[in-house]
């Protein structure tokens, strides 16, 4: 009868919504990921009864506010972020990779879709493309992980005087859809929802190196506790199959 009662109690008190107890977190993301992390904090609160106040930004802009000490409760940075988080505004031994982009390429609808099964397959797609688009570096991280993509296919050289480097991912993905440009070159997600393209698909690993999204507790969290069961639950198994939805790779 007692074991019976202490579960019946466990259960009540898991079920119990937000409440006194309830903790307040400040997240700062990226907004390419902005559909999927809706999605994904609505079921953290109604999981955990916690509420979560979320702030967006380009992954440039992410990285430049917490160098410049904005940092939330829990930040979530795309890879390279060293000159943010050597501010110190942002705890280091907290750092959890939560899921990774993949950069893909796509093309105009009905336009053929070369190959890209292979780096040296992705290699001759690229050195065969009239035009290609992509974020420019200064303004978007997309840029900076197609720069880090083609250094590591050993490229940059080669294909960077051809490609059109535009403000935003609406702009790639109108300039492809209307024809002006060949190939759509980006993360596998929402800048390549424009129904006007065909995605080719995902890039192979050794071809581009998938980009870690990490999160982070600020040094200056309020609820280190609340904020780590937050990062616990984007990495989680539960939080995969949104995850994959967005046709971002989890880690579980």
């Amino acid at each position: 009868m007692r074991l019976v009662s202490a579960f019946a109690a466990a259960v009540i008190a898991f079920a119990i919504p937000a409440g006194a107890n309830a903790a307040e977190i400040a997240l700062l993301s990226p907004n390419p990921i902005k559909e999927t992390m809706d999605r994904l904090v609505a079921n953290y609160e109604k999981k955990s009864g916690n509420h979560v106040q979320i702030t967006y930004g380009s992954g440039v802009g992410t990285r430049d506010t917490v160098a410049k000490g904005g940092a939330k409760d829990v930040t979530l940075l795309f890879a390279p972020f060293d000159d943010a988080i050597r501010t110190g505004n942002v705890d280091r031994s907290t750092a959890t990779v939560v899921a990774r982009l993949r950069l893909a390429i796509a093309v105009k609808k009905g336009a053929p879709k070369p190959n890209i099964s292979t780096a040296a397959a992705v290699r001759n797609t690229l050195r065969n493309a009239k035009s290609i688009a992509s974020v420019d570096p200064a303004q978007g991280s997309v840029g900076g992980a197609v720069l880090l993509a083609l250094n590591k296919m050993s490229l940059t050289t080669e294909i960077q005087p051809k490609i059109k480097w535009m403000p935003g991912g609406g702009d790639v993905q109108k300039s492809v859809a209307a024809g002006e440009t060949e190939i759509a070159f980006g993360p596998y997600l929402s800048d390549m929802r424009n129904p006007g393209l065909d995605i080719v698909g995902a890039l192979p690993p050794d071809a581009a190196t998938p980009v870690d999204i990490t999160g982070f507790i600020s040094t200056g969290a309020k609820d280190r506790a609340a904020a780590k069961s937050l990062i616990d639950y984007l990495r989680s198994a539960d939080a995969a199959p949104l995850w994959r939805e967005a046709k971002v790779f989890p880690v579980q």
